[in-house]
Parts: structure tokens; C-alpha cells; sequence
């Protein structure tokens, strides 16, 4: 990732509570055909969280704790904020002198932009403000939140003014955090009651259909860029009991993970 500071854009896409077995179920389907196009092999990587809730979890990740490969062993990561005794930043890993990924991309001369979508990026209290407090600028509004059905459309509507305000030699890193996985999502699923693996896999599916603008906007800046997509945690839908997370379980520990490039070429 080292070699990629400066000449590429950067795009993290956390896809707030999908499960991997949903995930993997509606690739091995063909009803994500927009993932299929991406994924490395049309298909999602299993990995785990180091958290079971999203404040959590995106600490983690911001610090370079990006969800572990599930087979056994040392795994380098991609970028890591730089502490004495870190076993897991290798050759390729870019280590940075500073306490997050924004911040250090940011010394690096990237404009950076989040995009909030649940409750821990609202900035309506200090807890809310303490993730988008990272970034060069930050937005969120209830059309982007848990309860609004289009809430990924509000926020490529955004992302679009915020990319024609910043100039096209400048760099840019994207942080979208997507709510619609999250419950409720039963809108997502006509008829439905109640929020289901089947309400859920829906709302990936309208994630999914909103994918190809995602990217034709940011390669619209004619730089290459690098995404690194995947789910903070999963989420129980009855499961022995549970529903919701914030719990040990093995659907909330287990999401999908994928990194790619993308080209403007391409899209």
C-alpha cells in the first residue's frame, strides 16, 4: 500500500452489519451482480472483526486493524499507525507516525471526506463526533441514517458536491459508511414485518444496484483508486436466542472483506 500514497485515490466502504453467510450466499447467486464485477473472483473473503459493535470496530480499523484473515498465522497489514512491538507490519505495509489512517492521509496532503451513515458518525452528541472528528470534513443528516430507505442515494448525492469542490491534483480518501444492513431493514423487503436474514440480504441488494455510480464518481476524477471494502461486524437475527450484536457470536464476529483497485477507464 506504501507505493500507492499519492497516485491513488483512496475509497473505505464499511457496509455497517452485513454478515458474511448473506454476503457470500447472494454472491454465490448472482444477486450482486455489481460486487461480482469487483470482488477479487466474484467472491467476498471470510474474515473477523476485531470488534462486535461499529465504534468499536472502526477504531480498529482507522488504526490499521483491518478484520483478520481467518486462516491461522501472521497476516501483514495494509497501513498501521506506528507503535514499538507491532508483529504484523511488513514490506509492504505503510506505517505512518500518526494515531489514524485520516489523520496520517491528511499529512499526506489527501483532502479527506466522511460520510457518516449510523448513529456513531451523527456528530448530535461528543460520542457522535469523536469518528468524523477525524476527517477534513464530515457529513451526515437523518436521510442518511438507519431508517431511511435511500439512505446511500443521499449520500453519493453528497459525496457528488463535496468531489466538485475539491481540486483534481489534490488527493482524495473517502470513508462512506453505509447504513442500510443495519435494522431496521424491513423496508427493503415488501410485505415484511419484521427486520429478517431475508429483509437483510435485501438491503444488500439495493446496496449493490447503487455501486456502479459510487464508482463512476470517484474515478470521474481520473485518478486510479484503491478501495478497501467490508462489514464492521454482523449482525443475530435469532440465532441461539440473540438478536442484534455487540455479543460473541459467530455471526457478528465473521463479515466479508475485499480490497481492488478500480480504474477510471473502467467505469
Amino acid at each position: 500500500m506504501r507505493q500507492l500514497i499519492g497516485s491513488h485515490d483512496f475509497l473505505m466502504i464499511t457496509l455497517d452489519t452485513l454478515r458474511y453467510d448473506v454476503a457470500a450466499e447472494l454472491a454465490a447467486a448472482g444477486r450482486t451482480p455489481e460486487l461480482a464485477k469487483v470482488l477479487p473472483g466474484g467472491r467476498w473473503e471470510r474474515r473477523h472483526s476485531p470488534a462486535s459493535f461499529t465504534y468499536a470496530a472502526h477504531h480498529a480499523f482507522f488504526a490499521g486493524f483491518l478484520p483478520t484473515p481467518q486462516e491461522p498465522g501472521r497476516h501483514d497489514r495494509l497501513f498501521a499507525a506506528a507503535f514499538p512491538g507491532s508483529e504484523t507490519a511488513g514490506d509492504t505495509t505503510w506505517v505512518f507516525d500518526a494515531p489514524d489512517l485520516p489523520t496520517a492521509l491528511a499529512a499526506a496532503g489527501y483532502h479527506t471526506v466522511c460520510l457518516g451513515g449510523v448513529g456513531f458518525f451523527n456528530r448530535r452528541s461528543p460520542l457522535g463526533a469523536v469518528l468524523p472528528g477525524l476527517f477534513t470534513e464530515a457529513h451526515w443528516e437523518p436521510e442518511f441514517g438507519v431508517t431511511a430507505p435511500a439512505g446511500l442515494d443521499a449520500q453519493l448525492d453528497r459525496l457528488g458536491e463535496v468531489i466538485e469542490r475539491v481540486p483534481g491534483e489534490r488527493p482524495l480518501f473517502t470513508f462512506l459508511n453505509v447504513s442500510s444492513l443495519h435494522q431496521p431493514n424491513k423496508h427493503y423487503l415488501p410485505g415484511a414485518d419484521d427486520d429478517s436474514v431475508a429483509s437483510h440480504a435485501a438491503a444488500l441488494e439495493y446496496v449493490d444496484g447503487r455501486l456502479p455510480r459510487l464508482f463512476a464518481q470517484l474515478t470521474g476524477r481520473g485518478r486510479p483508486v484503491f478501495v478497501i471494502m467490508c462489514s464492521d461486524h454482523g449482525t443475530a437475527y435469532g440465532e441461539d436466542g440473540h438478536t442484534g450484536h455487540r455479543i460473541g457470536h459467530e455471526v457478528v464476529w465473521t463479515v466479508p472483506y475485499a480490497h481492488f483497485e478500480l480504474h477510471p477507464e473502467e467505469w
